[in-house]
């Protein structure tokens, strides 16, 4: 049987990560947006990759059982990407939470049941979960470890505690790296290791919508004063990847990694902290 590369999330961060780890497998992608799945196939096919595509809807449990249904019938799932969700600007904090936050709790617990031993997966978070506040010791417990279907009625993600979008996301991206480590213990059960990382800004198309939405200037702020003074491209953040799904990141599982240009370093202590 066939190795497969499971994707979810057709943009340029999954594309590049898969374009690292997916030479020799089966790649199947899974998006709400069948036209970017194809066009991300269609790029991979033309570099040489066997590319299926196949619609899925993240915040639904019975798209998400479907998709890995269908990767299943050309093999074992032996690798996992998680790239797929919506940004501040995109979507009002509903559809965050149910996208962003649910549906990778819901991915991580499914594809965890069917990893084959010794599989790997990367799921991407943000630098927005590392420059919140500190939850405690609590209410990450309860993201990390709460039964998916009785996330969303924790007390914290309830709208009254929930100040705007951004604040949804950073929730959300908080959820997803507490929810990998918890998700590490069970999946090391077949010793399978599973990751997060968290960019920063990366030229996405995604980015490009968030330059020219509200918080544009906050953004470019954010890249011209961050002590990498740029933005970081999708190659970068498959660097890390690789080094995660391959084995000499064997000893590596349950963590989270922050890639920001030191943005987050800045935010705390340098130009960036707020007055």
């Amino acid at each position: 049987m066939t190795d497969v590369l499971l994707l979810t999330g057709a943009g340029q961060i999954g594309m590049a990560i898969a374009r690292r780890v997916g030479y020799g497998k089966k790649i199947v992608i899974g998006d709400k947006n069948i036209e970017n799945a194809n066009t991300i196939a269609k790029i991979m096919i033309e570099a040489g990759f066997d590319v299926e595509v196949v619609e899925c809807d993240i915040s639904d449990r019975e798209s998400i059982k479907n998709l890995i249904k269908e990767a299943q019938k050309y093999g074992e799932i032996s690798n996992f990407i998680n790239a797929a969700g919506v940004s501040p600007s995109q979507a009002p904090i509903e559809v965050i939470l149910k996208v962003d936050l649910y549906g990778t709790a819901v991915l991580l617990e499914e594809v965890g049941k069917v990893i084959k031993e010794g599989g790997t997966a990367v799921t991407i978070s943000s630098q927005s979960g590392h420059r919140m506040k500190q939850l405690g010791a609590k209410i990450d417990e309860q993201l990390a470890t709460t039964p998916t279907e009785e996330l969303l009625d924790l007390e914290v993600l309830q709208p009254e505690n929930i100040e705007d979008t951004l604040h949804a996301y950073q929730l959300a991206k908080r959820c997803n790296v507490k929810r990998v480590m918890y998700e590490a213990c069970k999946w090391g059960e077949k010793k399978a290791r599973i990751n997060s990382i968290s960019p920063g800004i990366i030229v996405t198309p995604l980015a490009l919508d968030e330059f020219k939405g509200p918080r544009g200037d906050f953004y470019k702020n954010m890249f011209a004063n961050c002590p990498a003074r740029r933005p970081g491209t999708a190659d970068e953040v498959a660097n890390v990847a690789e080094l995660l799904m391959n084995e000499k990141g064997a000893f590596i599982t349950g963590s989270d990694f922050l890639m920001d240009g030191g943005a987050t370093a800045s935010f705390f202590y340098g130009k960036l902290k707020p007055e």
